[in-house]
C-alpha cells in the first residue's frame, strides 16, 4: 500500500507537469503573434506564463524529492530482503544440519540433547520472524479495529520484558523494571507489539552484557499521563539519526556487515502504533540524563487511570 502511494505521487505530478509545458507552449505561441507588447492581452499571457514557468520549476524540484525518496526505499527494500533472506537461511541450514547428523550418524543422549536445544532455538527463531513479519502486515493494513480495554500496564510491560530474556536466553535481570501499580485503557495488543519491539531493540543493541531499564512515571501536572522509558547500555544513537530510524525498513550501516539480527521494521511499527494510539515516542541520549551510555527511548500514554497509580521514586521527569 505504501509503494503504491509512493508510485502514484511522481506519475501524477509528471502528467500535471507535461500539462503546464503545453499550456505554457500556448501561451507563448499565442503571444508572439500580438501586434504591440502594450497589448494588454500581452500582459495577461506574460503572467500567467510566469506563474506556470515557477510552477513547473517547483513542479520539478518536488518530482526530484520523491524520485529520491523512491530510491531510498528501493534502498531499504534490498536491506529488507537481504535481512530477511539472512534470518531465513541460518536457522534453516542449522535445522538441516542437525537433522542430517542425527539421520546419518549414531549420536548419544547428550548429544541429542543439546542437538535438540538448538534446533529449538532455531525454530523459535523462525517463529519470532514469523510474528514480527505478521504484525508489520497487520498494522500497515489497519482493518482490523480492536476495542480499548483496561489492562495494566506495568505487569504487561514485565510480560514483555521476561519474554525478551527467554527469547535471548539472557537472566531475568537483564531488564529491569521500575514502575507502581499503573492501569491504563488502550489496546492491549498493539501496546504489547510497541513495548515488546522497544525492548528487543534494546537488548539487541545493547552493551555486552545487555543492561535494559523500564520504567513508568506520571507527567507532572497530568495525572491521566504517564511516560514509559526503555533505556539500554549500548552505543547509542547519533542525533541526526534518531528520526531517520523509524523509517520502513531502516537499519543503521551495511545490511551484509551487521551481525545484529532483524528486518528494520520494529521501529517502524512502534511509530505507527504509537500514533494509533494517540501517544508519542522521544529518542534521548543517556548522557543528556545521568553522563552514561545508551539509548533512551520514552513513550507517552494517555487514558490513565490516576487512582491506580502509587507514588513512584521519580516523579520529577519531564514531559517528552
Amino acid at each position: 500500500m505504501l509503494e503504491r502511494r509512493s508510485l502514484r505521487a511522481p506519475v501524477t505530478l509528471g502528467v500535471v507537469l507535461i500539462v503546464l509545458v503545453v499550456i505554457l507552449g500556448a501561451i507563448w505561441a499565442i503571444s508572439s503573434f500580438l501586434e504591440t507588447e502594450r497589448s494588454g492581452l500581452f500582459w495577461t499571457l506574460f503572467v500567467i506564463g510566469i506563474f506556470l514557468l515557477i510552477s513547473i520549476l517547483a513542479g520539478v524540484i518536488v518530482y526530484l524529492t520523491l524520485t529520491i525518496k523512491a530510491v531510498r526505499l528501493n534502498q531499504r527494500q534490498s536491506n529488507f530482503i537481504d535481512s530477511v533472506t539472512h534470518e531465513l537461511k541460518s536457522p534453516i541450514a542449522s535445522l538441516k544440519l542437525y537433522l542430517q547428523t542425527m539421520s546419518r550418524h549414531t549420536v548419544d543422549e547428550t548429544q541429542q540433547r543439546d542437538f535438540h536445544r538448538i534446533m529449538l532455538e532455531d525454530v523459535e527463531r523462525l517463529d519470532a520472524l514469523i510474528n514480527h513479519l505478521l504484525d508489520a502486515a497487520r498494522i500497515d493494513r489497519g482493518n482490523e479495529p480492536e476495542e480499548d480495554e483496561a489492562f495494566r500496564l506495568d505487569l504487561l510491560l514485565a510480560q514483555c520484558a521476561e519474554a525478551a530474556c527467554m527469547r535471548y536466553r539472557l537472566p531475568v535481570e537483564t531488564v529491569q523494571l521500575e514502575s507502581p501499580p499503573v492501569a491504563i485503557r488502550s489496546r492491549s495488543v498493539q501496546v504489547e507489539i510497541l513495548f515488546r519491539n522497544l525492548i528487543d531493540n534494546a537488548i539487541k543493541y545493547g552493551g555486552a552484557p545487555p543492561q535494559v531499564v523500564a520504567s513508568i512515571r506520571l507527567v507532572p501536572g497530568k495525572e491521566t499521563q504517564v511516560i514509559v522509558s526503555i533505556a539500554d547500555n549500548g552505543a547509542g544513537i547519533p542525533y541526526d539519526k534518531r528520526r531517520k530510524i523509524f523509517g520502513r525498513f531502516v537499519r543503521l550501516g551495511n545490511e551484509l556487515e551487521r551481525s545484529t539480527p532483524g528486518t528494520g521494521l520494529g521501529l517502524h511499527l512502534v511509530r505507527t502504533i504509537s500514533k494509533s494510539l494517540g501517544a508519542s515516542v522521544r529518542i534521548r541520549g543517556r548522557r543528556e540524563i545521568d553522563g552514561t551510555t545508551g539509548t533512551v527511548f520514552e513513550v507517552t500514554m494517555k487514558n490513565v487511570a490516576p487512582e491506580t497509580v502509587a507514588a513512584g521514586p521519580d516523579q520529577s521527569g519531564s514531559e517528552s
